[in-house]
């Protein structure tokens, strides 16, 4: 039985050009590689279905081949090996879930800060309500609420983002912004400050300022006799919110980022840390989109885990369901290549084989500057992994 893995030569030489011969490029080189032996057969430039039907007309005997979800490749290997068991490769078809579920973390952004814990468990409203009053009375807290109030009564009338940039003389990522924001809070939120070595003293600091000693000299030389090698500056800057009756600033932990989040949903629960376990359920009670998206990744994972696809057309359909357009988008992908999602689930076939081969693609093209065509680094590849086999193979001689 012959095995095919066809896949890019890596994200690198797709995105990152490579110079051929007579100053020419090597875009998005394309190999094949047999997951029996695990040596590369053939390479080559571009992205062509015809291609590789062509190839694999020319070879016959593949009874299997393991690819990505390409369209080009699912043409490529219906048209030369028609008998051939197509499966859709398992990191593929979960990265591409991946990639759906930062999608809707993005368009959900807003709901991000909720995993954080409360400043304060004694009366958070106040103390935030506290600090957004001395905010809105800043130069800048005056000029957002501005920004934010003609950017959303235009957006309201159903004008698009460029439209009313182009009124506004703003750029159009500011306009989209503030037409994102629920508030205008929300875009004058200062990011965290970076650890301080005075964050071990704050609630010294705070305890002496309730005690009534609100001199920063002297609060700066108890400390120095506590172990605290600052400057004075330092101090006098720390305490400076106090004297307006605000809260210490304090490290403020950043909400975490949409692609943090959805490393958050994709990891198994088994993996999370500490840290995730606190802050993921707080996240997903306060956004139902989120959560079924949570409970959608967990269902797939429990398929390729258990190797059943049993499971699939119902997890499709609810998927297709969810009102989530990125999953609703990808329900109608796998749904179109259902016979190689589930060979991908129920089978052992993937394309690790490839990984490694990846890394010796852009090794050899790296050691040979660029300055040879497809066709010689083909030959190189191909003689040095078979060389490698064939050397590796050979009984050890031991020297008389």
């Amino acid at each position: 039985m012959h095995r095919l893995v066809p896949a890019d030569a890596g994200a690198a030489s797709a995105t990152g050009d490579t110079q051929g011969a007579g100053g020419g490029r090597l875009r998005a080189l394309r190999r094949h590689v047999d997951a029996t032996s695990r040596l590369p057969l053939t390479l080559w430039e571009g992205r062509d279905a015809e291609h590789l039907g062509r190839w694999l007309r020319e070879h016959p005997g593949v009874e299997v081949a393991c690819r990505d979800g390409s369209l080009t490749y699912r043409q490529g290997i219906t048209a030369g090996a028609p008998d051939a068991v197509q499966v859709s490769d398992r990191f593929h078809l979960w990265q591409g879930l991946s990639r759906r579920v930062q999608d809707i973390a993005s368009a959900h952004r807003n709901c991000l800060p909720a995993a954080l814990p409360q400043v304060s468990e004694t009366d958070p409203a106040s103390v935030e309500e506290t600090a957004e009053n001395a905010t809105a009375d800043t130069r800048a807290g005056r000029h957002a609420r501005r920004l934010f109030e003609a950017v959303q009564a235009l957006t309201r009338t159903g004008r698009s983002h460029s439209s009313v940039a182009r009124e506004l003389g703003l750029n159009r990522r500011t306009v989209s912004k503030y037409a994102r924001a629920g508030t205008w809070q929300e875009v004058m939120r200062r990011p965290p400050r970076k650890p301080s070595t005075l964050d071990p003293y704050l609630n010294y600091l705070q305890q002496r300022w309730d005690e009534g000693q609100h001199s920063a000299k002297i609060l700066h030389e108890e400390l120095q006799s506590k172990g605290y090698l600052g400057h004075y500056q330092r101090v006098k800057m720390a305490v400076a919110p106090l004297r307006r009756g605000l809260p210490l600033d304090e490290p403020r932990e950043r909400p975490p980022s949409p692609r943090e989040t959805a490393r958050w949903i994709t990891t198994h629960p088994h993996r999370h840390s500490p840290h995730i376990n606190h802050r993921l359920p707080r996240l997903l009670d306060h956004c139902p989109e989120l959560r079924t998206t949570h409970h959608l990744v967990r269902r797939f994972a429990a398929m390729l885990d258990n190797r059943d696809a049993t499971p699939l057309p119902e997890w499709l359909d609810d998927l297709a369901n969810s009102g989530l357009a990125p999953l609703a988008g990808l329900a109608g992908a796998l749904r179109e290549d259902r016979h190689a999602v589930t060979q991908g689930i129920t089978t052992l076939y993937n394309s690790g084989v490839n990984e490694g081969r990846i890394r010796d693609v852009k090794l050899r093209k790296r050691l040979m500057a660029g300055r040879a065509g497809v066709s010689l680094l083909r030959h190189r590849v191909v003689l040095i992994a078979h060389l490698r086999r064939r050397y590796a193979d050979r009984p050890a001689v031991s020297p008389r």
